[in-house]
């Protein structure tokens, strides 16, 4: 399935082997991961076409069906099941129907996804006419050619469900290898940089960004030292915490964003990477923050290298009490193929 900006095989967790070692040696060979072109596999060659979505009913009482990310490498033999993906979190509940874990109700059917990775509850909203899955519609979003019909999704408690804390430093600024960053766990554990700070507008193209070699291998450097100090360990062998670079946006209620997975940067932006990023744009002495905000809704535009995406924010308390309770999002997904994948017999060999 195409879900949001990302693209990958769904499975129902019966359908892979138990054992985690195994199961992932199969998502290895699904993708294709040996070779950085995934020629041999269903990847597409690039991080946000080597994902794949685990479904299965929920062992949680208030939800329907459990959501297991796995952000496969390419090039390498690697499955990292520790970030969310909001991208292809657009095709879970869509995929819950269709096998049938979900019994579609009226014109929109209700579906409560658990993230396995972070435990998470998001709220999910899927067309259903006349009982089926509707994925055509003239809704569009920014880095997908082809509109299609809406799915709104709500993260309720995404906030520090990876490290137990919003800001897990205990500040919401910290300098790191001489740079201002913010470490934020919302739906995604990000280090925020200033585009400024490292020279750049926060407006550049991913080709722009990637040419400065020395100025990656500084954020990656700056990333790493943030995951150690946000409690993640050393992070070098995992996607999270991601950087984002930011920049000030085109009017008070946006700001430019820049989400790097983590290596390369996104050609359009992360669901959970926007959510942490307008978190921190809607919350006072980030380095995101864009002035002071009432209680109530809030549409923050985070502004990417394909266009926007608008995030709806609920903020609620006073001054350093203030919070966010929600963040919803809408996405469009596109289901293209059914069948059988083949693996070779050694996959499965002990």
């Amino acid at each position: 399935m195409r879900a949001g900006t990302s693209r990958g095989p769904f499975f129902l967790s019966q359908w892979l082997p138990a054992e985690a070692t195994l199961r992932d040696r199969v998502l290895v060979s699904a993708i294709g991961s040996t070779d950085s072109s995934q020629i041999n596999g269903l990847g597409g060659g690039t991080s946000l076409t080597s994902k794949v979505a685990i479904v299965s009913p929920s062992t949680r009482s208030d939800c329907d069906v459990d959501y297991l990310f796995a952000q496969v490498g390419v090039g390498s033999q690697t499955v990292d099941t520790r970030p969310n993906c909001g991208n292809m979190l657009a095709g879970v509940a869509p995929f819950a129907i269709e096998q049938g874990l979900v019994i579609p109700s009226g014109e929109e059917t209700a579906v409560r996804v658990h993230n396995v990775n972070t435990g998470a509850r998001i709220d999910v909203s899927v067309h259903t006419p006349q009982g089926r899955v509707q994925y055509d519609g003239d809704v569009r979003i920014d880095g997908v050619a082809e509109p299609g019909a809406p799915i709104y999704m709500s993260f309720l408690d995404a906030w520090g469900a990876v490290t137990g804390q919003l800001f897990p430093t205990g500040s919401r600024t910290n300098v790191v290898d001489g740079v201002p960053v913010t470490c934020i766990d919302a739906a995604m554990p990000l280090v925020i940089i200033p585009a400024s700070a490292l020279g750049f507008t926060g407006r550049e193209t991913t080709g722009e960004l990637e040419a400065h070699a020395d100025r990656m291998q500084r954020i990656e450097r700056i990333r790493r030292q943030a995951g150690a100090l946000m409690g993640l360990g050393d992070v070098s062998d995992s996607v999270v915490p991601k950087p984002v670079l930011v920049a000030e946006g085109d009017d008070a209620d946006s700001l430019h964003s820049r989400y790097f997975t983590p290596h390369r940067c996104h050609t359009a932006h992360a669901v959970t990477g926007a959510i942490g990023v307008a978190t921190a744009f809607v919350l006072p002495g980030t380095v995101a923050s864009g002035g002071s905000r009432e209680t109530g809704r809030h549409a923050v535009r985070v502004c990417h290298p394909s266009g926007s995406l608008q995030i709806a924010v609920d903020l609620a308390g006073q001054g350093n009490e203030r919070r966010v309770e929600r963040a919803s999002v809408v996405r469009t997904a596109r289901k293209i193929l059914e069948g059988r994948l083949e693996l070779p017999a050694h996959v499965l060999t002990p």
